[in-house]
C-alpha cells in the first residue's frame, strides 16, 4: 500500500491543476495517468491549447504572453466576463449549469495567470484567431485569444515540469480499477491491478466516456458507436462508472457531445497523436458542405467556427453513409488554413467544372448541380465579403448560409470529405462550483471531487472554441485547493 493525502486520477490539463493547486498547499500528491508515458497526457495534449479567458485587451495579456515582435501592431479586442456568459448560453441553449458556468468565466483570468506564474507558457493565436488587413494591423476575433506555446504537447510539457518541481508522484501505465470507501461511506483512496493508494482525498479527472463505443452507442445514440475518436483512446469513462457504483449522482448532458468535421479520406484519422488536429476540417465557412445527395444541410456561415464547429460532427454523421463534402472554388480554396488543407497525405478531390466534381466525389451530379447555381444566385451580394465579422453576405436557400456567402464559380473546385469525430462526452459526475462530488440526494461524497471532462454540467449540444481548457483549469484548481 502507498499513501498519499491526494490522489489524482488522470494526468491531463485538469488532474494537473488539481494536483499542482495540491501540492502548493504542502500536500502529498500522487498522479495517476492510465496511458503509458508515450501516450500520456489524455485529451489534452491532442488540443490546439486553446483557452477562452476573460481579459481587458492586448494590454492586460502581455503579462503571460511570450514575446512577440507582431504585439505592436495586433489589435486584441477585450472579452468581458458578460460576453463569455453569454457565448456559453447561447451556443448550449441555456441548458448548462449557470452556477458552474459564472464560477468558469469569473476564475479564468485569475487562473490562467495563476499558471503562467507556476511555468505555463502562452501565447496569441495569430494563425486562427486573426485576420491581417492590407495596413498590416493585425486584427483578433472570435472570443478565444490566447493558447499554450507548442499547443497540446507544450501544454502538457509545461505540466509535467510543474509537477516535478513541485514534487508530484507521477506513475503512468496505471490503470485505476475501483475506488475505496470507508465504513460511512468516504472515500479513502483507490485501488489499481498491482498496487492500493490510500489518500485522505481522490480527484476523478480522467477524461469522459468518448472512446467507449458501447456507452457511445448506449447513451448518445445509435450510429455513435461510428464515430471517429479525435483524442486519446484512454478516455472510457472507467472512473465515472466506478463512482456512479458508488453512489455517485449523473450530471449534464449525457445524450450529446462535442463533435466536429473530421477528415475522411485519411487511413489513420482516429487518436494519431502524429496527426493531432491537421485532421481537422474547420474552413467550412468559406464554402458549402453537401451530402451524397448533393445537398446542402447545415448553415456553414451561422456563426463564427468556434460556436459552430463543435456541432457540426453530429449533423455530418446523420448523413448518409456519415459522410460529406466541404466544398470550395479557386477563390475561396486560397483563403483555407494551410495547416489543415495542405497536409501531407491530404489529397483533394479537384475538377474543372462542378459536374465533374459531382463525378469524382461520386455523389447524386444532378442535384449537386442544382445546389451550387440555387446556391450562386441567392447571394445577397449588396453586402461586402468580410471574415472579420459576421458580415451578413447571405445565401437565401433552404438551409441558409448566414454569412460569408461566395459563390462556387471559378474553376478548378476543390472537395474534400468529412465524417464525425468525436472530441469529448458533455455528460460525467454531478458536482459543484469546487468539484465535489454529490450523490443523488446532493450531498458531498466525503473525500471524493471530479473535474475536467469527468465533471458533467457546463456544456450541452454546442460548445465555444476553448472554454474545456479552461474549466479544466479553473474546477480542477478549485478541486485541489479543497483536497
Amino acid at each position: 500500500m502507498q499513501n498519499a493525502d491526494v490522489v489524482v486520477v488522470g494526468g491531463g490539463n485538469a488532474g494537473y491543476c488539481a494536483a499542482h493547486a495540491a501540492a502548493e498547499r504542502g500536500r502529498r500528491v500522487v498522479l495517476l495517468e492510465k496511458a503509458p508515458r508515450e501516450h500520456a497526457g489524455g485529451n489534452s495534449y491532442y488540443t490546439l491549447g486553446a483557452t477562452r479567458m476573460v481579459h481587458d485587451g492586448l494590454g492586460d495579456l502581455l503579462e503571460i504572453l511570450e514575446p512577440d515582435e507582431r504585439h505592436a501592431r495586433t489589435e486584441v479586442p477585450p472579452y468581458p466576463t458578460a460576453e463569455f456568459l453569454t457565448d456559453l448560453e447561447r451556443t448550449t441553449g441555456g441548458r448548462g449549469d449557470k452556477e458552474l458556468s459564472e464560477t468558469v468565466v469569473e476564475g479564468s483570468h485569475d487562473t490562467v495567470r495563476w499558471l503562467h506564474q507556476l511555468g505555463l507558457r502562452f501565447e496569441l493565436m495569430y494563425d486562427r484567431q486573426a485576420h491581417e488587413r492590407p495596413d498590416g494591423t493585425i486584427v483578433f476575433w472570435g472570443g478565444t485569444h490566447v493558447r499554450n506555446v507548442d499547443g497540446g504537447p507544450g501544454l502538457i510539457s509545461d505540466h509535467e515540469r510543474v509537477a516535478s518541481r513541485l514534487g508530484i508522484q507521477v506513475h503512468y501505465s496505471c490503470p485505476v480499477a475501483g475506488l475505496m470507501t470507508d465504513e460511512g461511506g468516504s472515500v479513502v483512496g483507490v485501488r489499481t491491478a498491482d498496487e492500493v493508494f490510500s489518500a485522505e482525498s481522490v480527484v476523478i479527472a480522467s477524461g469522459g466516456f468518448e472512446a467507449n463505443a458501447q456507452w457511445r452507442q448506449r447513451y448518445l445514440g445509435e450510429g455513435w458507436q461510428h464515430a471517429k475518436v479525435r483524442g486519446t483512446p484512454y478516455n472510457t469513462g472507467d472512473l465515472i462508472g466506478a463512482a456512479l457504483e458508488i453512489g455517485a449522482d449523473r450530471g449534464g448532458d449525457w445524450m450529446t457531445c462535442h463533435s466536429v468535421p473530421w477528415d475522411a479520406s485519411y487511413p489513420e484519422n482516429e487518436s494519431n497523436r502524429t496527426m493531432t488536429n491537421r485532421l481537422n476540417r474547420y474552413g467550412y465557412p468559406l464554402g458549402i458542405v453537401v451530402n451524397r445527395r448533393g445537398q446542402r444541410f447545415l448553415d456553414e456561415g451561422a456563426d463564427f467556427r468556434n460556436y459552430t464547429y463543435a456541432k457540426y460532427g453530429k449533423a455530418i454523421l446523420e448523413q448518409p453513409g456519415s459522410v460529406a463534402f466541404q466544398v470550395f472554388d479557386a477563390s475561396s480554396r486560397s483563403m483555407l488554413d494551410a495547416y489543415e488543407y495542405e497536409m501531407p497525405g491530404i489529397i483533394p478531390i479537384v475538377a474543372d467544372s462542378v459536374e465533374e466534381l459531382a463525378a469524382a466525389m461520386d455523389i447524386d451530379v444532378d442535384g449537386f448541380v442544382q445546389t451550387v447555381r440555387g446556391f450562386n444566385s441567392s447571394i445577397d451580394t449588396g453586402h461586402p465579403f468580410d471574415l472579420t465579422i459576421k458580415d451578413g453576405r447571405r445565401a437565401s436557400v433552404e438551409p441558409v448560409k448566414s454569412n460569408w456567402a461566395s459563390a462556387i464559380q471559378t474553376p478548378p473546385y476543390y472537395a474534400y470529405p468529412v465524417t464525425c469525430g468525436i472530441s469529448f462526452t458533455f455528460g460525467g459526475l454531478r458536482g459543484d462550483v469546487d468539484g465535489r462530488v454529490l450523490d443523488g440526494s446532493g450531498a458531498a461524497i466525503p473525500g471524493l471531487f471530479a473535474c475536467g471532462e469527468a465533471l458533467g454540467g457546463l456544456f450541452s449540444g454546442n460548445y465555444p472554441t476553448g472554454a474545456g481548457l479552461t474549466a479544466g483549469m479553473v474546477i480542477g484548481r478549485h478541486a485541489g485547493s479543497l483536497a
